[in-house]
């Protein structure tokens, strides 16, 4: 029987990393596929059901993302992250249909990850952003939010000015929060996703100054990513120099970086082509 059981686990493992790594290259429909093909062997397997939950969330299919996520936390209740992916589905869905009884699920799932995982800076970053976001009657809590980014702030400076700052945006403090980000960057986060949250603030706001910034601290720091490129073409934009380089990298981008939700979306990148053209 444990043979039988060992091998089963070995011939399931190459098509789960097969399917994160379709994921990963956004290729969600493939990754999909293939996860299904080993629920039907597997149904209680908690990372299978984690990974679809995650690609249907992707696929902005919440409904599937939440069914898929409370089985992975059903079978691997311990699991800070499931628990975690599991509330932003919740919150998806409850963005989309203006559920208040989702909401409490959101908060409820983000606490549970924070009390699994009281390190996990993640964690807390969901839950502190829904504390400061919330209306009071589904629980948000802008008291306990603050304590939240202070805990951040003991385990990691960094990523505790970055909490504050998305803190401060939530309560529309622009400058305040302004000066956080640029504090964070003055600390050379070892992060690309840190300069991209930075970006991701300056340029809602317009602010092609700071903007530049952001660009020059990510590219001292050795950074490559899709979403760097994305930020210098909103730089051109919003200058309105070299329009064409603009729109070819922005064109690139649509057609070479896929739909993620860490990521610009393309929604956002036509609309800042519609306004190189313009």
């Amino acid at each position: 029987m444990l043979i039988h059981l060992f091998l089963l686990a070995a011939v399931l493992v190459g098509p789960v990393e097969a399917a994160q790594s379709d994921f990963e290259a956004g290729r969600y429909g493939e990754a999909i596929k293939a996860l299904l093909g080993v629920h039907q062997m597997t149904p209680e397997d908690p990372a299978v059901n984690h990974w679809l939950s995650r690609s249907y969330y992707e696929e902005k299919d919440y409904d599937l993302a939440i069914a898929y996520g409370e089985q992975a936390v059903k079978s691997a209740s311990h699991d800070a992250e499931y628990h975690r992916w599991l509330g932003r589905a919740y919150g998806a869905k409850a963005e989309q249909s203006h559920s208040f009884l989702l909401a409490r699920k959101v908060k409820r799932a983000f606490e549970t990850a924070v009390n699994l995982a009281p390190l996990n800076i993640a964690a807390r970053r969901d839950l502190m952003q829904y504390l400061v976001e919330a209306p009071w009657i589904v629980g948000g809590d802008r008291e306990k939010a603050k304590q939240h980014v202070e805990f951040i702030t003991k385990l990691d400076p960094v990523q505790g000015r970055l909490a504050r700052a998305a803190f401060l945006s939530a309560e529309k403090k622009w400058r305040e929060a302004e000066v956080e980000y640029l504090a964070a960057l003055g600390q050379h986060p070892d992060t690309v996703q840190s300069y991209t949250e930075a970006a991701d603030f300056f340029a809602d706001r317009k602010d092609a100054d700071n903007l530049e910034v952001v660009l020059a601290e990510a590219s001292r720091s050795g950074f490559r990513d899709p979403r760097l490129e994305f930020y210098r073409a909103v730089v051109l934009v919003l200058r309105r120099t070299d329009l064409s380089t603009a729109q070819a990298s922005l064109r690139t981008y649509l057609t070479t970086v896929p739909e993620r939700s860490d990521y610009p979306s393309h929604k956002a990148a036509l609309t800042w082509l519609a306004a190189a053209r313009n």
